[in-house]
Order: structure tokens, then sequence, then C-alpha cells
């Protein structure tokens, strides 16, 4: 990708915030050259990574990588046979201790079970060398010092010296006590290259004798090895040069020990640089606010609430920047300052962070593609160097876009056609657009002229944006429209700051009236289309909803149509088990009938009771259906109907547990006296059930019942609410649920669509507060889902 736009489109201050937040020097180097890549699973692969980070933060968990040096430089001596000193080993050893260290926290996210399949690989690299990691690192300080225990002989002799050290230390503290002691400037003991002396007064330099090693500033004090120590000093010098000598050794030794590692060391620390990389694109992430992209498999990119990262958060305002398959080119027009190249730059930057790997500042979902080149006209091209004008700077480099741009090229494209002749400008400008078209590249271009607004609205591969304006405020409001062309407004906002109304009169009366009335066209024309556009997607979703809903009617007739012949079946076999148990019943009956009359030779008569409860007999035999006498609605209306009249002789009424109707004779106490045919008996009152009072005409029984058996036959168990009024919904509603009571429906569907949901929560309301209501659910899927409610009553 060519690297010219890197400065224009701010990527480089993108880089080095991102090297602000490594550790390591190979990673700070890394995130300096971070480059865009171009194939999309290197890139996906790349998130991934970072979205592993974003997994261990959630964990409270974090890399151990500390701060490492980049010591790519010692392992090339080391190879050379080369000699390291100990700050240099100390660095390597932080490497080693690194690698140990991060190996051992890859190999306990994986006993915890947390899921980072994106940077578990890069444990299986890491190669073991806690051998000599323990070898350095029980020698060679963090600091590059050497500890006493690096071999035995560096700790004797380093005893000694403090011996000595101690020694002399004595014998010098013993002069400045003595009566000498007057001859010394101050009374303490300093050291002179590296030997221990006193500070003299230049006049008494011969009271201790010995040797002079130094003198101060203003020759007043001499600094003086005493003749008495002058021995001990000698053999404290001897012992320091065998430490140095012993510790260049085992320098020697622990740079001898490394060289077998190198390779894997060398890749330990690439590992590990790439890593703190990894880490600092999460961090960097965590600091913008920013969030993961999607990529897109062709251009039709997608950028919610898109905003610039370099504008305080509390500042930018956010916009959707899109395309979609019918337009990959959009024309933006709008006041100057209102925001047109910053939104050019926004979609460019946040397209070079997500295909370098980077989160970008825009909400979840948001969506880019995967270009091979990202082209940039913006900004002031002129180079006085060079002698070129605004115009022919921005030419020279538009020259080279054309040259190179393709299908699988982003061109932003500031101010299109300006710093020349309107008309020319304009013209050049639909040019250069078309021969973009043709070469299918994707294009974001800025512009003031409104033959471009005409072109946007006319191209079949091109739309019109603008950024929003608040006349009243006269300000700008930094909002992107797009499927709108803006409007100039320079004679609206003169005239509102005070320019006199005959010079804005003057000047719109030189506008061409052409040119206003296109522009009011324009405005125009797009509202029209993008209100079309709204509504065609509406009706596209209603479309969608309707094939849905059929294809759910569709698959429950289907499976209907499989199930009737199994429930045919299994209903006949019923069926005929209850004919047959039946049968043997009916049987033992007329078996009974006949023992009777054999054991009554003389034809005696048959007692009325005795008739009525064979008669009974029979009548059980018949199977008991779900009919209206088991509902509770109308044996509670019978009931009413039992309270409003008193039982009177002459009533006609059903005595239950004959199931026999009679005639009322005569009350007696709680009990009454019945005519069922030629037998009279006595009954309780509780037994009885009013069938018809006495004055009360037949036809308006027959009537009655034939009403009712046709209602119940005609009541459906399912009610269609679709389309109504809530108040006339609601009416429909209540009426379907007394008429379903009345017919025993065990449940019935409430048909009432998605729409907004006000009447599925009407009706579920009214199924919650009715006492007949045992429950009430949603449909199956298959069935309607959340457009139908399926309530089942009380038994």
């Amino acid at each position: 990708m060519n690297t010219k736009i890197y400065e224009t489109l701010a990527f480089n201050q993108m880089r080095r915030d991102l090297a602000k937040e490594t550790v390591t020097e190979l990673g700070h180097s890394r995130a300096l050259k971070l480059e865009p890549m171009t194939k999309q699973a290197e890139i996906e692969q790349s998130l991934n990574e970072v979205d592993d980070v974003k997994q261990l933060n959630a964990h409270e968990l974090t890399l151990p990588i500390g701060q490492l040096n980049n010591i790519r430089h010692h392992l090339k001596r080391l190879a050379m046979e080369a000699l390291l000193n100990g700050k240099e080993l100390a660095q390597v050893a932080k490497v080693l201790r690194a690698s140990t260290e991060v190996a051992a926290f890859f190999t306990k996210i994986e006993e915890e079970d947390i899921e980072i399949p994106a940077l578990l690989p890069y444990a299986d690299e890491l190669v073991d060398v806690r051998d000599i990691t323990k070898q350095i690192t029980r020698a060679i300080a963090d600091d590059g010092t050497v500890y006493d225990e690096a071999s035995a002989k560096l700790q004797g002799l380093r005893q000694g010296i403090k011996r000595e050290e101690a020694e002399i230390r004595i014998r010098l503290n013993q002069l400045i006590k003595s009566d000498k002691a007057r001859f010394l400037s101050d009374h303490l003991i300093t050291i002179r290259n590296n030997r221990f002396v006193l500070p003299v007064k230049h006049e008494n330099r011969s009271a201790f004798g010995g040797v002079v090693h130094d003198q101060s500033s203003s020759g007043q004090t001499l600094y003086i090895e005493p003749q008495s120590v002058v021995d001990a000093n000698n053999k404290l010098t001897g012992l320091r040069s065998q430490e140095k000598d012993e510790i260049q050794r085992i320098f020697m030794a622990l740079s001898q020990e490394l060289v077998p590692y190198l390779d894997a060391i060398e890749h330990n620390a690439y590992i590990l640089g790439y890593l703190d990389f990894v880490q600092a694109k999460y961090r960097l992430a965590k600091k913008q606010q920013a969030t993961r992209p999607q990529l897109a498999n062709d251009n039709q990119l997608y950028l919610r609430a898109a905003r610039h990262p370099f504008i305080p958060r509390d500042q930018v305002v956010a916009n959707d920047i899109y395309f979609d398959e019918t337009y990959d080119m959009l024309i933006i027009t709008g006041p100057n300052t209102g925001g047109k190249t910053i939104t050019l730059k926004t979609t460019g930057l946040l397209h070079l962070m997500g295909q370098s790997g980077l989160y970008i500042t825009a909400d979840e979902d948001s969506r880019i593609a995967v270009f091979n080149e990202i082209y940039a006209d913006i900004g002031d091209e002129q180079s006085l160097e060079q002698s070129l004008s605004t115009f022919s700077g921005h030419m020279k480099n538009i020259i080279q876009i054309i040259a190179q741009a393709d299908s699988h090229s982003l061109v932003l494209i500031d101010e299109l056609g300006s710093g020349t002749d309107p008309k020319e400008g304009a013209a050049l400008a639909k040019a250069i657009l078309n021969r973009l078209a043709f070469q299918q590249a994707s294009v974001l271009a800025s512009t003031h002229y409104p033959e471009l607004k005409a072109y946007a609205f006319d191209h079949p591969v091109a739309t019109n944006a603008s950024m929003i304006f608040d006349e009243e405020t006269l300000q700008p409001t930094y909002q992107l429209q797009i499927g709108v062309p803006g409007r100039s407004n320079a004679l609206d906002i003169s005239q509102r700051l005070g320019l006199p109304t005959e010079i804005v009169s003057e000047a719109r009366e030189e506008m061409a009236n052409e040119t206003q009335s296109l522009n009011e066209m324009l405005l125009d024309l797009e509202e029209r289309r993008q209100s079309y556009e709204d509504k065609l997607l509406w009706v596209k979703g209603q479309v969608a909803e309707a094939d849905s809903i059929l294809a759910d009617i569709k698959e429950v007739y289907q499976r209907m149509s499989a199930d009737k012949e199994r429930y045919l079946e299994r209903a006949k076999h019923e069926a005929n088990v209850i004919v047959s148990d039946t049968e043997e019943k009916a049987k033992q009956l007329i078996g009974d009938i006949r023992e009777w009359q054999r054991n009554h030779p003389n034809g005696e008569m048959i007692k009325e009771h005795e008739m009525i409860a064979k008669q009974k007999e029979i009548s059980d035999l018949t199977q008991e259906e779900k009919n209206l006498r088991k509902n509770k609605v109308l044996k509670k209306a019978k009931k009413q109907k039992g309270k409003h009249h008193t039982l009177e002789a002459g009533d006609e009424v059903k005595i239950l547990p004959y199931e026999q109707t009679a005639t009322l004779v005569e009350k007696r106490d709680n009990m009454w006296l019945v005519q069922m045919g030629a037998l009279k008996v006595e009954v309780d009152s509780k037994n009885i059930e009013l069938v018809k009072t006495k004055n009360q005409p037949e036809s308006g029984k027959r009537q009655r019942a034939g009403v009712k058996a046709a209602h119940a036959k005609s009541v459906k168990t399912e009610l269609d609410l679709r389309g109504e009024r809530y108040e006339q919904a609601m009416v429909r509603l209540d009426q379907f649920i007394d008429s379903a009571l009345l017919a025993n429906h065990p449940q019935v569907t409430i048909i009432h669509g998605h729409g907004t949901g006000v009447l599925r929560k009407g009706v579920q309301k009214y199924l919650r507060q009715h006492p007949q209501v045992a429950s009430f659910e949603f449909a199956p899927y298959n069935m309607g889902g959340k457009g139908a409610t399926i309530a089942k009553f009380k038994d």
C-alpha cells in the first residue's frame, strides 16, 4: 500500500500512539512499522489475537512481559565469539526469564480453560531455555553487576578486598585521631585514583610522607596517601585487579554458554516482542474506546457512528458512513468547515486501522472493506519548490491515482475540481469521476459544484450526501446525511449576518436561475427518493413477514395432512374398543332381563322402579361426550335460573340420579313427591333440576335449544385480529371468548400479529384477567410464533 497517505490520514500518528503502549524495544519497533494487510485471512487472524488479549483482560490477566531491550545486536556479537559485558548479559537474562514466565502463563491459561485460540500457538513456539536462564540469573544481577556467588574465587577475592579496606580505614582513622590531625584540612577519609587518601593542608604536606594523588581546585588541600598505608593500598589494588580478571572470566564463560542457544533466544525474543505488540493493540483500543470491525466480502463498507480517533470523544460528532449494493461513489456537499474533509479522513484512517489489525473508533457491527490500495487527495498539494499552483498540485496527485486505481481501491478526493474556473473544474470533475466509476473504484469526494449534485443524482453508481447546516444558529452540525445533496447557504447566511437586503437581492438576481432551480429540484427529488426507499423497505418487511407466515401455514398443513390418517386410525381403534365393550355389557343386561323373565313364569308385572334402573344401566353404556353439559358457564347459568324460580307442583324436572324426566306433585320438607311414568317416588330437592315450569310454552323450549345447538356448532377455535383497531379488537375478543366457553372449546387461538405489539399486549392483558382462562402462551413457531397466543380454559 502506498505510504504517502500515512501522513495525510494521520496513520503515522496512530503508529506512534501504538508504540507508546509497548514495553519492549522489539514491540516498539514493530508498532512504528505497522502496515495495513490486504489478505482477509491475515486481518482476521490479527484481530482474533486482539480479541484474545481482550478475553484475558476480562479475567483480569495480562501477559507477564516487562521492559525488554532489543538483544539482536548482542546475539550477533555472540555469534562472532565476542564477549558480552555484565549489562548486556543482564539484558539477555531478562529475555530468558520473560520467556520462561510467559510459557508458564500459557500453561496456567490452558489449565483454567480460558479460550484464547489465536494466541495459544505462540506458546508452542517458545523454546525452553530454563537451564541457561538459571546459570545467568545466579551470576548476573539485573543492573549487570556480578554476584559474589558467581564463583568461589570471586567470593574469596571480594572477602579479601573487604578485609584490606577495613584495615586501611582503621589505620587512617588512627591518624585522624592522633596529634597529627591538626595538619588535616578535614577529618575524613576519601579515595583518589582508586586508593585511600587523607586531605592534608598544603603547608603540611611532609607531615605524613607518602604519595600525593590530587589537590583541590584552590591548591590549599592535597590528597595524600600516607606512607603507613601504601603497602596495604598496593595489596588492595592487586586484589581488585584479580577480581576484574575473574569477572571477565565469568563473562567469557557465560557468553560461551549462550552460543548454542542463539537461535532459540532470538526466536523467543521475537515472540515476546510480538506478544507485547498485540497487547499494545488492545491497550490502545481500550484507551480509544474502539471496537472490533467486521470484514465485508465486497466493497460495501458500513461504519456505524464512526468518529475520528484524534478528536476528543466529548467534542467529536459520530457519523454513519456506508456504501450499499446500489452505489460505490459518494459525492459529499455542504458548507466550508462543515466536516466534509474530516469525514473523508475518518473513512480512510479507520480502514487503515482495521486492515492493520487494530480495533476502530466506531460502534460494534461496523463493517470495513478490504482494499488493496487507499488513495487520498486531501489538503493543499501546492509545491513552492516545483512552482506548482494549488490546482496543479492536486491534478498531479489525481493523475497518479487514476493511473493506479482499480476495483480494489478506495479513493478519497477533497474539493474535486477546485482551484480553477468553476465551469472547467466541474466538467473536469465529472470526467474524473466517470473514469473512476469505469475502473470500479470506491470513491468519496467532496465538492461545492452544483453540477456534481446532478451528476450524483443521475449516475447509476453514485449518490449524494451532505453535511447538515443549522440555519437558525448559522453553525455547522458536522452531521453527515446520505441520500440528500447539500445546498448553498451563502446568501441566506450573509443576509442573517446583516448584509443589506438590496445587496443580497442583487446577488440572487446575478445567480443563474437554472442553478438555483437545479439545487431546489435536486433537493426535492432526493427527498422523494428517500421517502420511496423508506416505503419500499417497509413493504419488503411486510412481504417478508407474509412469506414467513405462509411458510409456517404450509408447514402446519403438511404436518396435519401427514397426521390425519394416523389420527383417524387411532380414533377407529378406540371406537372399536368402546363398541366392543358396550356390546359385552349390553349382552349381560339382556341376559339379566331374560333371567328375570324365567324367574317369573306367571307373567308378573315388572315394577316401574326396576325398569327405570335397568333403563338407566343401558343409558350408562353411552360414552359421555365433551359437550355443553360440562360447561361451567352453562351450569352456573342453570343454577342462577333455579334461584330465580321456586319449584312448584306441576313443574317439569329432571331427576339427576336416574337421568329421567318427572313432574313435581307435592312438597314434603326437603323432599318432593314426583311422578315418573306410573311410579311416584320421593326425591331429595338437591337431586332435582328444573326443566320447564308448568306455565312455560312447549315451543319456547324447543326454539331455545335449537338456537343453542346451532350456535355451539358455528363457534370457531381461532380469532384473527390483525388489522383491527385496538378498541374494536377488544370487543371482538370478549364476544369470541364468551362464544368459545358456551361451545365448550378446551382452548382457542387468537392471532394478533407482530406489528407494534399493542394488540398482543391488549390480548394477553384480557386473558390474564379473565376468570375462566387457565393459562395462555405464544403459539409454536410453525403456527405463528409470537404473532399468535393460545389460551386454555379451566375444566
